[in-house]
């Protein structure tokens, strides 16, 4: 059982609210930018992002225990979003390039969570891909979720997952070739 599953553990069954904040500070980055690539937002993503974690808070769902917490939660966040566009589908989507403050925030947060020079570039690079290309590199190589964990977070089977994978990678391979960035294997 990882951390992320004892710290909801211990929220759930004993009430421990302490559970429930060491979950939002280990996983709560990481869900934003997922989520970003998911709505191409930064601050709707943070919406989001917030929203699972009361639904978490409030509702106290069951996790199933089939993959790991935050393969689980990350599910959860991805069902609020795909709830959230249908919701909105007149809504008019202003790309990050095109927000001078929205990039400053992004960047900023970016630099935090990114370190490496390399993967802020390569990050960059991600967001001209199609969204659902970007949703899966993001959780494969930015949150180190295995193929099986990416496809039950994005709700497909496995084999679509990696052919997935290998056209996302094709992909972001020529976007780096075309900005004359240096493509090493992924």
């Amino acid at each position: 059982m990882g951390n992320g599953a004892s710290n909801y553990r211990r929220f759930r069954e004993e009430g421990d609210e302490n559970g429930l904040y060491e979950i939002i500070r280990e996983y709560k980055d990481g869900l934003i930018f997922y989520l970003n690539s998911f709505v191409g937002n930064i601050r709707t993503a943070e919406e989001l992002a917030e929203d699972t974690f009361v639904l978490l808070g409030t509702k106290k769902p069951r996790d199933k225990g089939k993959g790991s917490f935050r393969t689980w939660l990350y599910t959860i966040g991805r069902n609020i979003a795909v709830d959230y566009l249908r919701r909105s589908p007149t809504r008019v989507e202003v790309p990050t390039e095109d927000c001078g403050e929205l990039i400053a925030e992004e960047e900023s947060l970016e630099t935090a969570y990114i370190r490496e020079e390399r993967k802020i570039l390569v990050h960059r690079e991600l967001r001209k891909l199609r969204p659902e290309y970007r949703q899966v590199l993001w959780l494969i190589y930015f949150e180190g979720l295995s193929i099986r964990e990416t496809a039950d977070v994005m709700g497909k089977n496995l084999h679509t997952t990696e052919t997935l994978v290998y056209r996302a990678r094709n992909a972001l391979k020529v976007q780096l070739e075309k900005e004359e960035l240096v493509y090493e294997k992924l």
